[in-house]
């Protein structure tokens, strides 16, 4: 049976696991919110542990607060981002919507952590841990840190992995001349390289759109504390605390010009996830088009071969499935979902405060490792390995009635059109279809219907 040891809030006494160090209000939120098993995402607690070391340090400078607790708080926020103390955040996302429980989380476990290892109860959870913030500044805070991180460490170069594979396949196949398709029917040919760079193409242009977004990401609440005025915050902990971010990230955070609008609006997030989304939209283009193209083996368009890695089926043996498509077109599902929701939250930021935060920051970062894990598992066991079926290429290349357009110029588009109907009509090729029509010469056939000169 657990051990438990009393603490206290301004609401009174609660019980709370004697092992764990976080306090009467993180117990209270997960005795009163016990509503699915989404749990508050790792990299919002990391950014947590970010914005506490940083405005502690900065508290420090400032004269805020003494020099024994802000290396202690620095020291917890060390081990926090070491993931060395991950069973101490059991909060879920649909908690307040402010983030306020999670903020307290962090608060508390710091607290009871650092006294801890100072021996005597040194640090308070409000009073020193929280100096200078408020759940209202330092949540969107940990929401754009979070966010930026994750966008450039996972996501951006996935996208230029999957870009760079495809950029290969082009090149390999950028002689390789093949019938083009447009609203699902045959089209004037183009080459495989051709159509492979298309889907080159739509991931670099997602990549520099999803880049353009991080200067608003880069935009930090934190000084703004409870509705954008910086009550309690003294002078120049907004640019010094976003000064330290910028040292502890690595990267270049700035203090957000008007804290009123970085804190009841989340527009940066839904521009970001807006250009996430496009990169979702675009890799189920890209997914499509590769399981459609593979069809078959013997039944379909079969124009290129796709790596086989598992049994397809539980009753038709030799089946084998596309499944690295499927799983990619459910991931970009899943995200477009995911927009929707955020577009929903961010529209509801009622007079001073965004009270639909957790769910939000959830959705965005699971968008961003789903797109990322999808890419990586597209590219390795999939994209990597597709190559040409030469044979059926030149086989519907041969088939096709549109290479009939190269004759248009020199017979006229109404002329031309009659070649195609009559070949299709009777089964017969373009070729065999134009001399009957006597409209040209064999030599002239030859000579403008060359499928590599149409490219």
């Amino acid at each position: 049976m657990s051990e438990y040891r009393i603490e206290h809030d301004t609401m009174g006494e609660v019980r709370v696991p004697a092992e764990r160090y976080w306090g009467a209000q993180t117990e209270r939120s997960r005795n009163n919110f016990k509503i699915g098993t989404h749990k508050m995402p790792p990299e919002i607690i990391k950014a947590f542990a970010i914005l506490k070391k940083a405005a502690a340090l900065t508290n420090r400078d400032l004269g805020n607060l003494d020099e024994e607790r802000a290396a202690l708080i620095a020291r917890v926020c060390d081990e926090v981002l070491a993931g060395q103390l991950p069973e101490e955040f059991p909060l879920v996302i649909f908690q307040t919507g402010s983030g306020t429980q999670s903020n307290m989380n962090m608060n508390e476990v710091i607290a009871g952590r650092g006294n801890e290892i100072a021996g005597t109860k040194v640090l308070h959870p409000n009073d020193h841990v929280n100096r200078s913030q408020s759940s209202n500044d330092t949540f969107p805070t940990a929401m754009h840190i979070a966010a930026r991180v994750a966008v450039e460490d996972r996501l951006l170069p996935a996208i230029a992995l999957l870009a760079k594979e495809f950029a290969r396949l082009e090149e390999e196949n950028a002689a390789l001349v093949k019938t083009g398709r447009t609203h699902l029917q045959d089209a004037t040919p183009l080459t495989l390289g051709q159509e492979i760079s298309a889907w080159r193409a739509m991931l670099e242009h997602d990549q520099q759109q999803i880049a353009a977004t991080l200067a608003a990401l880069s935009e930090l609440a934190l000084g703004g504390t409870a509705v954008g005025t910086g009550l309690n915050a003294p002078a120049g902990f907004d640019t010094g605390v976003a000064e330290r971010i910028s040292e502890l990230t690595g990267r270049s955070f700035v203090t957000a010009p008007n804290k009123f609008h970085s804190l009841t609006s989340k527009d940066a997030l839904v521009y970001s996830h807006g250009a996430i989304k496009a990169l979702a939209c675009d890799l189920f283009k890209i997914a499509n088009d590769v399981r459609l193209l593979a069809s078959g083996p013997r039944c379909g368009i079969g124009e290129i071969n796709i790596p086989e890695n598992e049994p397809g089926s539980s009753i038709m043996p030799g089946k084998v499935n596309p499944t690295q498509c499927e799983a990619v077109t459910m991931v970009a599902a899943q995200v477009m979902g995911h927009d929707v929701t955020i577009g929903v939250c961010a529209s509801q930021g009622h007079y001073q405060l965004n009270v639909f935060m957790p769910v939000l920051i959830y959705d965005f970062l699971e968008s961003v490792n789903l797109l990322a894990d999808a890419m990586d598992s597209f590219r390795e066991h999939c994209v990597s390995g597709i190559t040409p079926n030469k044979e059926k290429i030149a086989e519907n290349l041969g088939k096709s009635l549109m290479l009939v357009t190269s004759l248009s110029p020199h017979i006229g588009y109404e002329n031309a059109a009659r070649i195609a109907k009559k070949a299709h009509a009777e089964g017969t090729t373009l070729k065999e279809a134009a001399l009957a029509l006597g409209l040209v010469t064999d030599a002239e056939f030859d000579a403008w219907v060359d499928p590599a000169k149409m490219v």
